[in-house]
Formats: C-alpha cells, structure tokens, sequence
C-alpha cells in the first residue's frame, strides 16, 4: 500500500515536471527563456518548447506591429510660427535579446516611454530645423518632414530593439493664444482681396459704362444729322410746292395765306383785334363801296388786277381775258 502511494506521488511528481517545463509560443509572440535572470535562448517559431522546471522562466513579448500616441506638443519652425502637433507611430519588437536588455523587466510600458521621448525629440528637431515653415508644415511637403523624423526615430530605436515602421502627424493647429490674431490677419487679407475685386469690377463697370455713353452718343448725333437731312429735305421740298403753288396763283395764295391768318388770329373769345384803319391785314374783308360789294380791296376788283396784267405784259404773255373783262 506505502508501495502503491509513492508511486502515485512519483507519477504526480513526474507529470508536474513535465508539464512546468512544456510551453507553448502563439504565432502572435516572442519568447525568451531566461535562468536565474539570465538570457538563455529566444524562441520566435510558434508551437511547443521546453524548459527546465523551476529554474527557467518563460517571458513573452508580442510580435505584432504595435501603435504609440504621442501628447500634442509645441514646435516653433523657422518662420517663428509656433504650431501644436500630435503625432502617432507605428512599430515591432525587432530584437527581443536586444528589447530585454535595454527595458529590462519594464517591458512594454518602459519601452513606450523612451520611444515617445524619442519621436518628441526628433520631431521638434525636424520641424524645428532650418527651411521648415508653418506653411510646409501645413502643405503636401509634411509627408517628406514625417519620413525624416521615422528615418532619425528608426536609427535610436534600434537601441532598444526597437523598429519604427511609420511616423504620422494626426493634427496640426496653432495655439489658443495665437487663433485670434491669426483669423485677424486671414480676415484682414480677405477683405484687402474683395477690396481689390471691387475695385477692379469697379474699374470695368466704368469702362463699360464710357462705351455704352459713348455709343449713346454717336447714336443719337447720326439720328439727329439724319433727322436734320431729312427735315431740311422735307423742308425744301415744302418750300417748292410752296414756290410752285404761288406761282401758279398768286391772288389764290394770298388769299389762301389771309384766311389761314383769320383762321390763327380769331379763335375762341379773341374776336376782337385793334389795328390802323389802313392796315392789310383785313384787305380781304373790305368792300369798295358803302353797300357792301362783295370785291376787297385787295382782291382782282382792285388795282392788284392791273398790275398782275402789268407784270404779264412785262414778260411777254397776254393778260388773262376775265381779268381784263373786269377791269
């Protein structure tokens, strides 16, 4: 029976030892085997290790890329424009013998602080650094600046087993203090820009509007020299039917010309009209004898006959045959 009892103690013995000094590495991991502290080997390849129980020890480090945010900090380029950026990284374990001896038992958290310092450091350096503007920062240019600080950041990182993959700048922004001078100075550029538009939109405006007046102008001068062409034809041709008419008859158009004066003088109440007692205005209402003929004075009763007949005799034609039976 004692027989029986120390054989089941040694089985149980046997199957703890066995089963301290199995491990088993995830294909997500790194391990190091240490002894007493000591680094004895390092096992990348996943699956199933040994080890000597109670004396090694197994610590597993993960083998995948890794992301590291970084606080917003303040950088000054060289054009004295101070920006606040916050940046992230990308990065592996490369070298866990290396990462162990340069982090010791901090491990991750101990390594994540020595890589921030390192980004804050050569990223100040780089933004910081000679050529380097606000506005190359804030351009399509930052993607060379985030390729200089991963490069400088890759080389330190080393030291520490470490291998940067990428650095990224995530924003980029001006400190609080600066905002309201710098929307000053935009708003104060932009209203010299409409300044600028309007006046220039002004400027054609007032040449549009001198063409359009001067246009107006040559317009209404050639409609007005057109307008005056034809008025003084109209008025010639006026003129000559005038001419023909009284040549025609001369006594038709006095008398023609007297009534149209009746017609102009008299109308409405003015019906009353002070003139000389020899005036010729009335020679047609006039009568040459007390009775009222019905012959004016200057009409063919009158001596006004004898001399048409006068001035027809001067040039050569025969008096007209009623005429003369008047006289």
């Amino acid at each position: 029976m004692r027989k029986a009892y120390v054989l089941i103690g040694a089985v149980a013995i046997a199957v703890v030892l066995l089963l301290s000094s199995i491990f088993v590495v995830d294909e997500r991991e790194k391990a190091l085997v240490l002894q007493f502290g000591q680094i004895q080997r390092v096992k990348e390849e996943p699956g199933l290790a040994f080890k000597i129980p109670f004396i090694q020890d197994v610590v597993r480090y993960d083998d995948r890329i890794l992301a590291l945010d970084t606080d917003p900090i303040e950088v000054t380029p060289s054009d004295d424009r101070r920006l606040i950026v916050d940046a992230f990284a990308r990065y592996r374990i490369l070298d866990v013998e290396q990462f162990r001896r340069a982090v010791g038992t901090g491990g991750i958290a101990s390594a994540e602080g020595r890589l921030t310092a390192i980004l804050i450091s050569q990223t100040r350096a780089v933004l910081g650094s000679d050529g380097v503007t606000s506005n190359t920062i804030l351009s399509e240019d930052r993607s060379e600046l985030m390729t200089r600080i991963r490069d400088q950041a890759r080389q330190r990182a080393e030291a520490l087993g470490l291998e940067v993959i990428d650095v990224r700048l995530k924003q980029t922004a001006l400190p609080d203090q600066n905002l309201a001078a710098t929307f000053e100075r935009m708003r104060a550029e932009r209203e010299r820009e409409a300044t600028d538009e309007r006046a220039r939109g002004e400027e054609a405006a007032q040449r549009v509007r001198a063409q359009a007046d001067r246009t107006v102008v040559e317009l209404v001068s050639e409609a007005e020299r057109e307008a005056e062409i034809t008025r003084g034809e109209a008025d010639a041709r006026r003129s000559g039917i005038y001419a023909e008419a009284f040549g025609a008859d001369r006594d038709f158009f006095a008398f023609y010309r007297s009534l149209a004066a009746y017609d102009e003088a008299l109308q409405g109440a003015n019906s009353t009209m002070i003139l000389s007692p020899d005036s010729e205005f009335f020679d047609y209402l006039k009568t040459d004898t007390p009775g009222g003929s019905s012959a004016p004075q200057g009409g063919p009763s009158s001596g006004s006959q004898a001399q048409t007949d006068e001035q027809a005799a001067e040039v050569g034609e025969e008096p007209d045959s009623d005429s003369a039976a008047t006289n």
